[in-house]
C-alpha cells in the first residue's frame, strides 16, 4: 500500500509540474508528437497497403499454381536469356496434365487478348480484355455472378458463341437492364450473354473481373491463336482441399518434367508461379518501408528525447529547493526519483497520444475523402504508447537520478 501511495503522489506532483508550465510542456511534447505521427503514420499506410494489395492476392488462391513461361519474381541476376528460349504452355500440356494429375479439383487453359471492343447496338465498351477458358476455369478460379450462370459442360465443348460479362461492361451496355439473353458483338462474331460476374470494384493488382469478358475456350480458337505467347497462355491448377501446397506443385513439377522430357538435374523449361511468391515479396517491400519510417521518426523521437531530458533538467533546477524541503520532511531518494521518472513519462505519453490523435484524424478523412479503408491497427497504437513509455523513462532517468542525489542542507539553501 506504502509504494502504491507514493506513486500516486509521484504523479500528483508531476501532474502539477505540467499544468504550471503549460507552454514549455507544449514545446516539449512537440518532438515526441512528430516522432510518434511519423511512425504510426507510416505503419498504418502500409497495412492500409498490405491489406489491398494481399485481398488482392488471395484471389489468386492460397492452394492455386500458375504454369507459365515466365516467373512473376526475377533475382537480381536475372538469366533472361534462359526464359526467353522456353515454350509457352501448349494445349498438349494441358491435356497431358488433365489425364495425369490425381491431387487437384481442378485444371484450365485460359488465355486473354487485350484492347477489345464489345459492341450492343448502338452502345459499345472499349479497352476490354477478353479472356479465354477451358471448361474447368470455375473450378480454378473463385467466379461470382449477379445474373446469369457459368457454360455448361456441352457449351464448353462445343465451343458455343456464348459469352460472359463483367459488371461494368453490362453496365456500359446495357444501361441497367437485364443482360442474359442479349446478343453482344465481339470480335466480329455475335455472342449470346448467358452471365454478368457480381461487381469487385477497384483492384491494386488489376485483377478485377469489371471490365472482362470470357468466352468458351474452343470459341476462342476460332479467333486467335490461344498458344500464342502475346495471349499470355497459362495452365491453372488448383489443388484439392486438405492437400498441402508443396504436395501439388511436387507432382505438378514432376509431371511437367515428364511431358516436356527434361532429363534429371537439367532445369525445368517452365515457371510455376503462385500466390505466396508476391506474398513474400510484398512482405520484403513492406519491412523497408518500416525500416524507412522507424529512421524518420525516430530522428523526431530523438530531438524530443533530448528536449525531455533539457526541460526535465531545467524542472530540477526550479525545484531544487521544494526536493531539500521533501527530503528533510523524510521524502526517500526513490519517492524523488520516481517523481520525475513518471514526470518524464507523462510528457512522452501526452506526446504520444497527441501523435496518434493525429492519425486517427487523418484515417477518418483520408476513409471519407477517398472511400478506401485506412487501417489504424491496436498493435499500432500500442507500439506507440509503448515508445513514448520507453523514451520517457530513458530522458527523464537522469535528471531524476540527479535530483534524487540532492543534499537537502544544500538545496533548501539554494
Amino acid at each position: 500500500m506504502m509504494i502504491f501511495r507514493l506513486i500516486a503522489e509521484s504523479f500528483l506532483f508531476a501532474a502539477d509540474a505540467l499544468r504550471q508550465n503549460k507552454l514549455r510542456t507544449m514545446l516539449s511534447l512537440l518532438g515526441i508528437t512528430i516522432g510518434i505521427f511519423t511512425i504510426i503514420s507510416v505503419f498504418s499506410a502500409v497495412d492500409t497497403l498490405r491489406n489491398k494489395l494481399q485481398s488482392s492476392v488471395d484471389k489468386l488462391g492460397s492452394n492455386t499454381i500458375f504454369v507459365q513461361k515466365w516467373p512473376w519474381v526475377f533475382s537480381d541476376d536475372f538469366p533472361w536469356w534462359k526464359y526467353i528460349n522456353r515454350p509457352e504452355p501448349s494445349l498438349r500440356d494441358y491435356k497431358a496434365l488433365k489425364e495425369r494429375l490425381e491431387n487437384v479439383q481442378g485444371i484450365s487453359f485460359e488465355a486473354s487478348a487485350s484492347n477489345r471492343t464489345v459492341k450492343y447496338r448502338s452502345n459499345s465498351v472499349e479497352n476490354v480484355t477478353l479472356n479465354a477458358g477451358s471448361q474447368d476455369m470455375n473450378k480454378t478460379w473463385n467466379l461470382d455472378f449477379q445474373e446469369g450462370r457459368y457454360f455448361t459442360e456441352n457449351e464448353g465443348k462445343s465451343g458455343a458463341p456464348l459469352v460472359i460479362l463483367g459488371a461494368d461492361i453490362a453496365e456500359g451496355l446495357f444501361d441497367g437492364q437485364p443482360a442474359v439473353g442479349k446478343q453482344v458483338k465481339v470480335m466480329g462474331r455475335s455472342l449470346t450473354v448467358v452471365g454478368v460476374y457480381k461487381k469487385e470494384g477497384e483492384d491494386m493488382l488489376g485483377m478485377s473481373q469489371d471490365k472482362n469478358i470470357l468466352i468458351p475456350l474452343n470459341l476462342a480458337r476460332g479467333l486467335f491463336d490461344v498458344e500464342n505467347g502475346n495471349y499470355g497462355p497459362t495452365i491453372t491448377v488448383r489443388g484439392k482441399e486438405g492437400v498441402s501446397l508443396e504436395e501439388v506443385e511436387s507432382e505438378l513439377q514432376g509431371v511437367m518434367r515428364s511431358i516436356h522430357r527434361i532429363k534429371p538435374g537439367a532445369e525445368d523449361d517452365f515457371s510455376l508461379n503462385k500466390a505466396t511468391l508476391l506474398s513474400n515479396q510484398l512482405d520484403i517491400m513492406f519491412k523497408m518501408v518500416n525500416i524507412a519510417g522507424w529512421v524518420i521518426g525516430g530522428f523526431s523521437i530523438l530531438v524530443g528525447g533530448f528536449g525531455i531530458a533539457n526541460i526535465m533538467f531545467v524542472s530540477v533546477k526550479e525545484r531544487t529547493n521544494i526536493i531539500g524541503i521533501q527530503k528533510s520532511l523524510g521524502a526517500k531518494n526513490y519517492f524523488i526519483l520516481l517523481q520525475f521518472m513518471f514526470e518524464a513519462v507523462a510528457l512522452c505519453i501526452l506526446g504520444g497520444a497527441l501523435g496518434l490523435f493525429l492519425v486517427y484524424i487523418i484515417t477518418v478523412v483520408v476513409s471519407q475523402a477517398l472511400d478506401v479503408k485506412v487501417i489504424l491497427d491496436m498493435n499500432n497504437v500500442i507500439t506507440g504508447i509503448t515508445i513514448s513509455v520507453v523514451i520517457g523513462a530513458i530522458s527523464g532517468f537522469w535528471p531524476a537520478y540527479a535530483a534524487s542525489r540532492l543534499d537537502p542542507v544544500e538545496a533548501i539553501r539554494s
